[in-house]
């Protein structure tokens, strides 16, 4: 058994999934398959880096959500201009 892993998420502690099974279960479902894609095509010296990225993405963070939102516009404003 893994052991569990915890972050903050607005004030909140929450456990983040730190196994292949549960990051995947934690990720909504149009997300699943891109995950299985990025874990089946992780090598050895990369497969650490790709789990951590999918279990951060596992445990929503609206906070950061808004931040890349806005980020997103202001880049779509950007380029309409331009």
């Amino acid at each position: 058994m893994s052991e569990s892993l915890r972050t903050f998420v607005g004030g909140t502690e929450v456990e983040v999934p730190n196994s292949i099974p549960d990051i995947r279960a934690a990720l909504p479902d149009e997300r699943r398959e891109e995950f299985d894609l990025a874990i089946n095509e992780a090598g050895v010296h990369e497969i650490h880096a790709v789990m951590r990225h999918w279990m951060l993405e596992a445990v929503p963070d609206p906070e950061a959500e808004k931040i890349l939102g806005r980020l997103a516009r202001d880049e779509a404003e950007r380029r309409s201009v331009a």
